[in-house]
């Protein structure tokens, strides 16, 4: 996001995070209804500036007062944006907007950066035994969360094409666009499409040995990788066992 001073209006220029956050598909902004471009340009004003009027937003990005309190308002139902009454003086209170704990997931993020920092900070310390380490704590803490909600949602005699399924859903809720597949002569596949901690497994082979890992604790000793993102394919696909079994 880029900054400059003109007066006393800072000039706030619409990020593509903002535009596209998170996840594919309809975003909480789009998914309001109304001019996208402007909702996007509010959150950002309102996350600069706020709280404001809509008087004021309306001065600092050129648009109708009218259009800005619709926009607001429509934000406002999305749970994205609050509402105050401020008094000055005698008369009417005025309103001032600001955005809400929910929208921030709407602004632009550096948690691949993060953990990458951390990671080279860890490595620093304690060289690769400890990064090693610390892959095999989270794969052991990831391990007992997937054992319990398999607990609460399969029986214990599940077999293990559902065993599969479930984990591909947990993994697709993760951000691994994760699905599991049968194919003619019943082998079991688990696939997964996008690689959710891309650049941190591109720099740690223990990330990808931790989830090779992870399965073959939750479905068995045969899960093998067929396919590998970060050798180059265009998935990683995990061959689990037949469907018979």
């Amino acid at each position: 996001m880029r900054e400059s001073n003109a007066g006393h209006q800072a000039s706030v220029t619409v990020h593509p995070s903002v535009a596209d956050p998170g996840r594919p598909g309809t975003s909480p902004v789009d998914a309001v209804g109304g001019s996208s471009s402007l909702r996007r340009a509010l959150l950002l004003r309102l996350r600069h500036d706020g709280p404001i009027s809509p008087e004021d937003l309306a001065t600092g990005l050129g648009v109708s007062r009218t259009g800005v309190l619709q926009q607001l308002h429509a934000l406002e139902t999305a749970g994205l944006v609050s509402r105050q009454a401020v008094r000055h003086g005698v008369g009417r209170p005025r309103h001032v907007y600001d955005v809400t704990d929910a929208a921030q997931d709407l602004f632009p993020t550096n948690y691949d950066g993060l953990a990458s920092g951390l990671l080279a900070a860890i490595r620093a310390i304690g060289g690769e035994d400890l990064v090693d380490g610390v892959f095999e704590e989270r794969r052991r803490m990831t391990r007992d969360r997937i054992r319990q909600r398999m607990a609460d949602r399969l029986t214990p005699q599940a077999r293990l094409v559902d065993r599969a399924r479930e984990l591909a859903v947990i993994q697709d809720e993760q951000g691994y666009l994760a699905e599991t597949l049968i194919g003619p002569d019943g082998v079991i596949r688990l696939v997964e499409r996008n690689c959710a901690i891309h650049r941190v497994a591109a720099d740690n082979g223990a990330a990808c040995q931790a989830e090779l890992d992870l399965f073959r604790e939750i479905l068995g000793p045969d899960v093998v990788r067929e396919t590998h993102i970060a050798a180059g394919d265009r998935c990683c696909t995990y061959r689990i066992g037949r469907a018979s079994d």
